[in-house]
This record gives structure tokens, sequence and C-alpha cells, in this order.
């Protein structure tokens, strides 16, 4: 059968709350023109992030219920160990409560003032993580990712040849690590291929540089290498997930992702001196080291959520809901990154809305319009999430790309919502001259996209 239907049936239901047009307009007005400001209840399709959204399968929800509360040694904790070791291999397994949390505790540890971590790109929190211990985050994504056109099938890797040319140039003594985002997020979702994860290896091990996977949708990852890289087609997503973190000597990773949980993480390690401190100072910010800022009962759904995840039944639903709600925007002339990713579709703001600068933020304006049209939350991935300012002029320093993501909750959403989607944003497109630039009226000093306010450009 050339249909891929989706590989659950549902059980329970959560109503939506259907809004107008009038009352969306007062709603995005009220929250600054920032949909992280809007309350869901006013939100009809929820596009904001991936993360921390997915619907949990009924075994999940049977392990809550078995979940042990002990604050030490908990039985689930050793499930949830055991999974993780499963998929990485890893000698020693950290538990912490999201994946930004792993991030903060390893460069907490590793970072500071005149080092650098190089990556194919980090995304908006590992970045903020880094630069504020005074570290520096470079991103090296290799020439195909950064052209939204191109249809190369793993736009996601990192330049190697670039990447030795950074480690040579700042001093392989300043880098602490190299880490890859798997998929890569910032870049379209768009996966890591096994060759470019081992010619990492080899450079690291070259330079004595450990090497370490932000790992938050693997399987997505391993799935497209199954697809897309010769060798590959006939082994197992576990196979290639237990190669892929093979090369590796450790991993952060949000558990609301790829675990198909609501909450989580976990920083796996190899080195026993630096997972050392590394609980230590979970004992800190997190809990002791057997439950790390979770209850038992979320270990036990992400145990579950990790054997669930790397189904083929799964992957094949997923990978190919993304596609199909790609290809019927482009059919419309919707501008793009193609091919599509993993989790989400991300248009192309500056073809899509050529005529605002990106000093008015065109991600922004497509976003704002998206939910005044349909109701739908999606985020802007560009120079609101990553610009900057010129220390002397003030201007602003544009990301290199302006995007606007739709991230799809995993087992969430039927064929029908994903067709209300793609008639909303090609109603969008349609009317893309009528849409106007915004500025920013407030922003924080770091991670400013979460809490800014905006006013349109009149």
């Amino acid at each position: 059968m050339k249909t891929i239907i989706e590989p659950f049936k549902i059980k329970t239901v959560e109503p939506i709350r259907f809004t107008t047009k009038e009352e969306r307009i007062k709603i995005l007005k009220d929250a600054g023109y920032n949909p992280f400001l809007i309350h869901a209840d006013d939100v009809i399709i929820d596009l904001l992030t991936d993360s921390g959204t997915s619907a949990m399968s009924s075994e999940q929800w049977s392990g809550i219920m078995r979940g042990d509360e002990s604050y030490a040694g908990a039985k689930s904790f050793y499930k949830f160990e055991s999974a993780v070791k499963k998929i990485t291999n890893h000698k020693f397994i950290i538990p912490t409560h999201q994946g930004r949390a792993a991030e903060k505790i390893l460069f907490s540890i590793l970072g500071g003032k005149g080092k650098y971590f190089l990556s194919n790109t980090f995304f908006d929190t590992t970045r903020a993580n880094i630069e504020f211990t005074g570290a520096e985050a470079i991103d090296i994504l290799c020439e195909e990712g950064k052209n939204t056109q191109a249809k190369a099938p793993f736009k996601g890797n990192i330049d190697t040849k670039a990447l030795e040319n950074y480690i040579k140039k700042i001093g392989k003594e300043n880098i602490p690590l190299i880490m890859l985002t798997i998929t890569n997020n910032t870049g379209g979702g768009q996966p890591v291929s096994m060759q470019n994860i081992k010619e990492v290896r080899k450079i690291c091990d070259k330079y004595n540089i450990p090497f370490f996977f932000d790992a938050c949708r693997f399987a997505e990852n391993a799935y497209f290498i199954k697809l897309r890289e010769d060798g590959y087609k006939d082994k197992s997503v576990l196979e290639i997930v237990r190669e892929m973190f093979s090369y590796v000597d450790g991993s952060t990773m949000s558990a609301k992702k790829d675990a198909l949980v609501n909450i989580g993480g976990w920083l796996s390690l190899n080195d026993e001196e630096l997972a050392s401190k590394c609980r230590n100072l979970l004992i800190v910010t997190e809990g002791f080291p057997t439950y790390g800022g979770l209850a038992g009962r979320d270990l036990e759904a992400i145990a579950q959520g990790l054997e669930e995840v790397i189904d083929e039944n799964y992957l094949r639903y997923r990978i190919r809901s993304i596609e199909y709600l790609g290809e019927k925007l482009l059919r419309a002339g919707v501008p793009i990154i193609e091919p599509t990713g993993g989790h989400a579709i991300y248009i192309d703001a500056k073809r899509f809305v050529p005529h605002i600068p990106p000093e008015q933020y065109p991600g922004q304006s497509i976003v704002c319009e998206l939910y005044i049209e349909g109701g739908i939350r999606t985020v802007e991935i560009g120079s609101v999430m990553f610009g900057k300012y010129n220390k002397e002029t003030g201007k602003l320093i544009p990301a290199m790309m302006e995007l606007v993501r739709l991230a799809i909750p995993r087992r969430v959403y039927t064929q029908s919502h994903i067709d209300y989607i793609a008639e909303v944003v090609i109603e969008v497109f349609n009317n893309k001259n009528n849409l106007k630039g915004y500025k920013i009226i407030y922003e924080a000093p770091i991670l400013r996209h979460f809490t800014a306010k905006f006013e349109p450009i009149e």
C-alpha cells in the first residue's frame, strides 16, 4: 500500500478551542506579537516546538504508575540507565530534568573565557549555556547546509576541512570539546551522515579533543542514514544508533524529543573524572544522581519511550508526515528548506517576504500572520533568535538564515490537521505582499526570543 497511516490508535483526546480571526488579532497584540506569550488555550494548532509536546503511549502511562519514587537508588533509575546504555553504550549515565540542564552542567565545568566550542550548528539553549560561561560557540556548517534549496541528503554535516582549520587557528588546548547536533535543528532538521561522524572522530583523535552529540533527535537522524547512506539500508535503526554513539565520548540529551516524553534528559559520558565532576554539580543543582531532578515515573516513561522511538513503523510515519506537508507547500510555491527534515518544516522567510529586510525580522512577520490567519503557533529561527548587535555601532548582525519553524509534535496531530496547516500557510503566502516588518520594543540580554515584545512597523 502507498498510504502510510499513523502507527497508533487514539485512546484519549484533548479538545481544541477555536478562536475567530478578530479574537486572535487582539490576543497577539496583548502578547506583544510574540507567540511564546500566548496562552495555549488560544492556540488551535501548536507548532511552537516538538520539545515535550509528544503524546505518550499506553505503555508509557503504565510506566508512570510503576514509577519508584525512592530518593536514592530507585529501581526506575536502573531501568532508565539500562535503556540509555542500550543505545549509547556509554559508561556513565546522569539523568537531568531536561536537555538544557545537562548543557548547563557540562559547559559550566568545561567552559570559561578563552574557550571555544565547535559544532555543525548549536541551537539556542546550547549556545546560551556556552556563552554564559564566557566561552564562544562557533558554527561550522557544510556549504550545502547554507543553501535552503540544495537537495543534498546530509545538509546537517559539519565542514570537516573548516573544522580542522579552526582547530589549528584556535589551538586544540582551547577547545574543550566538539559537538554535532543530530539532527541539525537550526539548519532545518537536516541529518548528519555516518561518514561525517566518522571523519569528525578521526579529527578529534588526531588533536585529542573530546567528541560529543547533542542527541535530541538521534532516532530521526539514524533513520535518515538508513534511507540515504550507502551500506545502511539493511541495518536496523538500533544498530545504526549504536554505531553513531560508538564514535562519541558523550552526549547531552533532551528526552523531550526522541524519547517521546514531556520532561527529562541526560548527560552520558565515558570519562570517569568528568562524570564525577558532573555528578557533584548535579547534586547541587538538580538532585541526587539516581533521579537528577526527575520523578521516578518520568524515568520509567523515558525508558519505554526509547524502545518505541526506534520502531521503524513509527519513524517511517514520522518522516513521511513531515515530507507530506513539505510537498503540499512546495506545490503551492511556498519556499522551504529542501529536502524536508525530520521534525519540522522550515519556511525560508527571505524568499517568502523578500520586501522585509532582516532588521525588520521577516520571520517574525510570518509567525504573527500564521497565528492571525489560522491560530497556528510557530517560531522564528532567524535574526530574532540568533541575531547579535555590533558592539560599536549597535546595528543588528543578522543570522545566517531567516527561517520560520513549524515543529510537528510527535503522535499528536492527524493528517487532517496537517492539511489544515498547509492551507493556512498557503493562504498567508498568497497574501505575502501585505505583510509588514516588526521592531523589538523589549528584549532580555540572553535568549531574548522567549520573552521579547514587538510592534509592527507601519
